[in-house]
């Protein structure tokens, strides 16, 4: 290393994209053996200063010095070969391949046959990898196929592909987004036994228990600019989250009491089954009042996602009764229950909220477009659609580079998913389900999600929230239904309950019936 005690200095980089300028001349410079985490809103600039330090991009203007030494980093190739890794938000794996396959992709450990022919020696590369898998903790068998593993076995499979490239830099992109708090637990164990190890690790976050929980600094970006760099022991998480947003935050929601209507949606005796065909929620009942927040609590895995499936009409129910407004909606087809008032933001956005290839726009008229609105006979109504979407990009101050012409995969998540909520929202249903509606996004625009969650309880909504993030719950809910193993557990008034009660029945600790 050079005479710096740096591995990594960043000297006034600055990246614009059409319309936005990502990084406005951000300095940073990190420590080797140390956890450094970059903490911002969505879009304020993090993926794309570790992007740059990957060599996804080139910056427009500064300079990088990696150990002492000035480089020019062009490619993730020549990233990795000064040892940078990098784990993204959304995994880079071909899924019908083993996960030995995976790591070993572009760098084949070869023998030769007869002594000339080349041909991938897989024996050696699983021997290695489940040696590495060892020693860092991992748990991953070499042989299993991607497609088999879930969200965090498929995390751990990124990051031996860094360790098994000899990545002594690693940097995570939101690594916890995915996961249950269990496995957040194990991933941030992981991540400290890689420190131990002299590995140095930079995370990209927006969640400040985790800082708090493992950084050793933390640098601040807003809109583009580095606002602050901080030690993490000696700064609270309501500075951070100040900082970050740029205004005092509350992590407390402003809503009244309650004061519920007719049940609007009921769900009866409902079975559903998984892709395996395994019974995934069973027996479940519950309904829901106009001008009423039900929340469902539980552990990721135990049935909500096929729950929500069945009564938004996306998976058919096995047995049991599905009613809107008093109305038999459980052979309904998607656009019947639309029509009847059922409103959805999805939990994946980008594969079932919305078309990527498509312009904001056209995202924002999605369920209404055939309608007398948008469109006469057979010929949709520019016009009006072009109306809709710039009131709606002002109003849910949706960020884009070019407006309703921007194609939404260009769009930072956190701004995806104010489109999809801003489309929802306005259909006014009569049941709202929200399916982890703050997944992955920062404090700012958690508060103003929540703010409107409750909105459309007071304007009479039946709202379903379903959620991992307790506090989310214990926020906004006026009613709690907790989901372990497919049956619910506990249903009580949100006020009769305490965290840690949601908690233990979150995790099958306790059993109770209706209150």
């Amino acid at each position: 290393m050079g005479d710096s005690e740096y591995i990594i200095e960043m000297k006034h980089i600055t990246k614009s994209f059409p319309g936005v300028v990502a990084n406005n001349d951000v300095s940073i410079s990190i420590k080797q053996g140390e956890i450094y985490a970059l903490l911002g809103e969505n879009g304020a600039g993090k993926s794309t200063i570790m992007s740059i330090l990957f060599g996804m991009y080139e910056p427009d203007s500064g300079e990088i010095y990696i150990r002492g030494k000035k480089e020019r980093i062009s490619s993730p190739r020549y990233a990795t070969k000064l040892g940078i890794g990098m784990v993204h938000q959304h995994f880079k794996l071909v899924s019908n391949y083993t996960v030995t396959e995976n790591i070993i992709l572009g760098m084949e450990p070869q023998n030769k046959l007869f002594g000339f022919i080349p041909r991938v020696d897989i024996k050696k590369a699983n021997r290695d990898i489940a040696e590495l898998s060892e020693r860092y903790g991992l748990k991953v068998d070499p042989t299993s196929v991607i497609s088999d593993l879930n969200v965090s076995t498929q995390q751990r499979v990124e990051i031996l592909k860094m360790l098994y490239r000899e990545a002594d830099i690693l940097i995570f992109d939101e690594p916890t987004a995915v996961l249950t708090p269990q496995e957040i637990e194990s991933l941030l164990e992981i991540i400290r036994s890689l420190r131990d190890a002299g590995k140095t690790i930079i995370i990209i976050t927006h969640k400040l228990e985790e800082i708090k929980a493992i950084a050793d600094r933390c640098a601040i970006l807003n809109r583009g600019k580095l606002i602050d760099v901080r030690e993490v022991k000696d700064t609270s998480t309501a500075e951070m989250a100040n900082l970050m947003v740029g205004r005092k935050v509350t992590f407390t929601v402003d809503k009244t009491e309650a004061d519920p209507g007719n049940v609007v949606l009921r769900v009866e005796d409902l079975s559903v089954k998984d892709e395996m065909g395994h019974e995934a929620v069973k027996d479940v009942s519950f309904e829901i009042r106009s001008g009423e927040i039900f929340a469902l609590a539980g552990v990721s895995g135990n049935g909500q996602n096929e729950l929500v499936d069945a009564i938004a009409g996306l998976k058919k129910a096995e047995k049991g009764h599905i009613f809107l407004n008093d109305k038999d909606i459980t052979e309904s087809t998607v656009r019947e229950r639309i029509e009847s008032g059922l409103a959805y933001v999805p939990e994946d956005r980008q594969n079932v909220g919305l078309v990527m290839g498509y312009t904001l726009k056209d995202n924002l008229v999605l369920k209404d477009y055939y309608t007398d609105k948008y469109s006469s006979r057979t010929v949709i109504k520019d016009e009006a659609k072009a109306e809709n979407g710039t009131r709606l990009i002002q109003e849910y101050d949706i960020r884009s580079g070019k407006g309703n012409d921007t194609i939404v995969s260009s769009m930072s998540g956190g701004n995806q998913q104010k489109a999809i909520i801003a489309r929802e929202i306005e259909m006014n249903g009569r049941v709202v389900i929200f399916m982890q509606p703050t997944r992955g996004l920062d404090v700012g625009a958690i508060s103003n999600i929540h703010k409107q969650i409750i909105d459309e309880r007071d304007r009479g909504a039946a709202v379903l929230l379903i959620s991992l993030e307790l506090d989310e719950v214990m926020n906004c809910a006026d009613t709690i239904g907790v989901i372990f193993d497919g049956r619910i557990n506990r249903i009580a008034k949100a006020s009769e309950l305490t965290v840690e009660e949601v908690g233990r029945f979150m995790m099958g600790v306790e059993k109770g019936g209706e209150s």
